[in-house]
């Protein structure tokens, strides 16, 4: 289960559960216990901010409708199966066939979630408590018909139902396709986040945008990767419910004016709608179910332009429809070009604007007439999942400036109370940057709060350091400042200019000397000026460099904490990437590591595993309270265990045989080591030090004889998945290159069943479902210092695979807890980084091999070590 970045003293907390006191919930990872001390029909929530104690009973009390509803066995759930095969029909009634089932038995499982998610809703209405926003660019869900009657607690009934009516349950949901909304670890995280949300009861919603193509469908051909769009929808959703009455306007471009009384007003431009789409999220073993809002756009009727389509022209008449439509078509459009730059923006500020509006009506809704702005904060907390939502910032305060009549300092204090900032990784492209003219081009009030957000900032390092030293100024304001290279405030300047004047003077009071003192040579006059010039420090902006707004500088002095994704990132954060915004504000940052549902992660995509487990732990308990778990090591010798445990690894690996040659063609040996590396493609995480290794090997197998093969190796399958970005030109290099290898390898006669290399297609969560319960081996070999958490390892841990790892992200908080005996070490550690590249770039390549790899084999009960390149 997930942990939550909430962490500011002001943060929700359920039965006195306080995430600032609390670890992550990972499995085997300092794994919590869970105080699940509601009953059914009650939410316990106390707020932090008011400190006072609020219980959310049983509405059935005064007469409404209650969540302790009957549970349905698999007669009724068959007969709703065929109500919405009839009656609510997206194919022709002719047949009762696989997708048809899907669909019907994916509505008959929506019902009973809006009955959950009204009830729900209708508490936190009544009860008025403090919520929680998370926004994400990102949701890597997965199918959810298994989780959700997984989380209701119906998997039998559905599946004997579903047996009457002439299907089996996985052939249904089979049929799912995923949800094309993410990518990788950062929307895999929110989805989790989402399940651990609702399973502790926690009153949170989650917002994101609803592409229609996805991020691509990757296809494997004799180029490499290529790119085509996702199909998610062309069956529709049966999860998701439009809200065509919840839309909000977003505008782009424009001018701002001064009225009369000062205020500023937003005006002209280009205006598109965005309209709700709620998917429920039920919580396990609870009857709340939150919610996730995706946003779609369009723009009203009356843009289109009849006139021009009567006319012939037919470009133009749908121009704004197009426009509109197109932010919401793909997740992370190109952005090479600067039309690419420009969608990204507008997909950003999208997300923000309709959420936040959304947010504003929740408040004012609650709250009643009149309502008490300085409220907010205490029952709203806004968490940005990365950069990407930065535009909160600057967009809540114009919304409580422009539209609700506050002033500056009340809207600059509410904001910095409500926002807080997850920080998910060190590499300098994803902490955001973008070009001032075009932000100020597309968002031109967003760029004039911007600006004032930077001259509070400018004020407050004056405030801290003083301006005697313009060096340590003008380093601090180089690093600090969100506006990268662009002139300072006129504020500033005036103190800056009063600070120089103030200083002369002293100087003529002070320095008394003689004529004779102050003689020197033409010679001494002109070096002393060429010194003073060296010393100048100005503060002007250079010309030749590009005016930026650096995002990650405002999400961190717009909100009032920081949080690293895993204990060493954290330390990163802290002392490299924000190192003078944590000398500045050291309260705002924290730890809060990365997690995974144990609900996806093993009780359903692993029900062999599961099994063994409640067997031998005498309860199911630990599917919430994992620290349950430790029980296992009472019988980590008992024979009768292991065998259950080979036995299911065995099923597993059969599955992932079956899956591979389905997906790829290729044949290989579930009695094979399965050497697993699937994550999104890019050269720090490593694939192709990997696949560079596995070319050795063959090499090596290659110059013996077949008898010296089979008594040197295992067998091994090399299994690889993951995307490269479409424009990432090295990630798809390698990408090819790692099919390249497996053609040549599976067909090698000599070497057989010895060694294969698989490269699995279009990897996503269903595919992760398949894949992570039969493995055995799985590699996270990231350059050190680089990955900020990671979350695959994790659910390979906890279904009982070795990882073989540099000390990088949640590795090293892995390593502590299964042990060091448990865990192959690999590379150097993050802290040698820099000096190994510094010995690179001096030529001492030599210096740069560390052969900390070791593979063991329990056939030959030897270690093999192998040398391996650390950069």
């Amino acid at each position: 289960m997930a942990t939550l970045p909430f962490s500011a003293a002001q943060s929700s907390s359920v039965s006195g559960f306080n995430y600032r006191a609390r670890h992550s919930n990972l499995f085997f990872v300092r794994a919590p216990r869970f105080f699940n001390r509601f009953k059914r029909t009650n939410l316990s929530v106390k707020n932090i901010a008011s400190d006072q104690r609020q219980e959310l009973k049983d509405p059935s009390v005064n007469g409404e409708a209650s969540l302790e509803t009957l549970e349905p066995d698999s007669a009724s759930i068959a007969a709703s199966i065929q109500y919405h095969a009839e009656f609510t029909p997206l194919f022709s009634p002719e047949h009762f066939d696989l997708p048809k089932a899907f669909v019907a038995t994916a509505e008959s499982v929506r019902d009973s979630l809006i009955i959950n998610w009204n009830a729900t809703y209708k508490y936190y209405e009544k009860m008025n408590v403090k919520q929680a926003y998370y926004l994400s660019m990102e949701y890597l869900q997965g199918r959810a018909l298994l989780n959700a009657i997984g989380n209701l607690e119906l998997s039998g009934a559905y599946a004997d139902a579903l047996r009457k009516l002439g299907h089996e349950l996985e052939d249904i949901a089979g049929q799912e396709p995923d949800a094309a909304l993410g990518n990788g670890g950062l929307g895999r995280l929110a989805s989790c986040f989402l399940d651990s949300l609702a399973t502790l009861n926690y009153p949170a919603w989650g917002y994101g945008l609803r592409y229609k193509y996805g991020l691509f469908k990757q296809l494997i051909t004799k180029d490499g990767q290529e790119e085509v769009a996702e199909n998610w929808l062309e069956m529709g959703n049966p999860w998701e419910i439009v809200r065509n009455d919840v839309s909000y306007s977003v505008k782009f471009y424009g001018e701002v004016i001064s009225k009369p009384d000062g205020s500023k007003e937003w005006i002209g431009g280009e205006n598109i709608t965005a309209v709700a789409y709620d998917v429920p999220i039920p919580g396990y073993k609870s009857k709340t179910t939150i919610n996730l809002r995706l946003w779609s756009t369009k723009v009203a009727p009356n843009e289109f332009d009849l006139r021009a389509y009567n006319a012939g022209d037919h470009a133009k008449a749908c121009a704004a429809l197009k426009n509109a439509e197109k932010i919401c078509y793909i997740l992370y459009p190109g952005d090479e070009s600067t039309e690419g730059k420009i969608l990204r923006l507008k997909q950003q500020y999208t997300l923000c604007s309709a959420s936040l509006q959304d947010i504003f009506a929740h408040f004012e809704r609650r709250s009643g007439k009149p309502v008490n702005w300085e409220n907010f904060p205490d029952k709203v907390a806004v968490q940005m999942n990365d950069t990407h939502p930065t535009l909160c910032i600057p967009e809540l305060i114009r919304i409580l400036i422009d539209l609700k009549g506050l002033s500056w300092k009340e809207s600059w204090y509410i904001t910095q109370r409500t926002i807080a900032y997850t920080n998910h990784t060190v590499l300098p492209e994803a902490l955001e940057k973008w070009s001032f003219d075009l932000l100020q081009k597309l968002l031109p009030r967003h760029v004039e709060i911007i600006r004032m957000i930077d001259e509070e900032l400018i004020h407050t390092i004056i405030a801290e350091y003083g301006t005697e030293d313009l060096d340590l100024l003008q380093h601090k304001l180089k690093q600090m400042r969100i506006l990268d290279n662009i002139e300072l405030p006129d504020s500033v300047l005036e103190l800056l200019v009063k600070q120089e004047e103030s200083s002369s003077v002293d100087s003529i009071k002070e320095v008394k000397v003689s004529d004779a003192e102050t003689e020197s040579t033409d010679e001494e006059q002109s070096e002393e000026q060429d010194t003073d010039a060296k010393d100048v420090v100005t503060f002007d902006p250079d010309p030749n460099l590009p005016k930026m707004v650096r995002m990650a500088n405002l999400c961190v002095v717009g909100g009032h904490a920081v949080n690293g994704v895993a204990e060493i990132h954290s330390e990163i954060v802290k002392n490299e990437v924000f190192n003078e915004f944590y000398k500045l504000w050291p309260e705002k940052f924290q730890n809060k590591t990365n997690g995974v549902t144990p609900r996806r992660w093993i009780r359903f995509c692993n029900p062999d595993l599961s099994k063994i487990i409640t067997k031998w732990t005498g309860t199911d308990d630990w599917v919430l309270n994992t620290e349950k778990l430790s029980t296992l090591a009472e019988f980590s010798d008992n024979e009768d265990l292991q065998s259950e445990w080979r036995e299911a690894k065995k099923r597993n690996k059969i599955k992932v045989a079956d899956f591979l040659k389905e997906k790829t063609g290729y044949i290989v040996n579930p009695d094979a080591m399965f050497d697993v590396q699937v994550k999104r493609i890019h050269e720090y995480k490593r694939q192709l030090l990997n696949i560079m290794g596995i070319v050795y090997r063959y090499k090596k197998m290659k110059e013996m004889s077949s008898e010296e093969r089979k008594a040197r190796y295992v067998p091994r399958v090399c299994i690889f998945g993951g995307k490269a970005f479409a424009t990432y030109v090295q990630a798809k290099r390698i990408v090819k290159f790692i099919t390249d290898v497996g053609t040549t390898v599976n067909h090698d006669a000599d070497i057989g069943d010895l060694l294969k290399v698989v490269f699995v297609p279009d990897y996503n969560v269903s595919v992760a479902e398949v894949l992570i319960p039969g493995s055995e081996l799985s590699q996270h070999i990231s350059t050190a210092g680089m990955e900020a958490s990671g979350t695959s390892n994790m659910k390979f841990a906890m279904n009982g695979c070795i990882l073989i790892g540099t000390l990088d992200g949640a590795n090293v908080e892995i390593r502590q807890e299964v042990g060091e005996d448990n865990f192959f070490l690999f590379g150097a550690e993050a802290h040698e980084i820099a000096g190994l590249r510094k010995e690179r770039a001096e030529g001492k390549v030599g210096l740069l091999y560390k052969t900390t790899l070791f593979f063991y084999f329990p056939k030959h009960s030897h270690l093999i070590s192998r040398t391996s390149h650390d950069i």
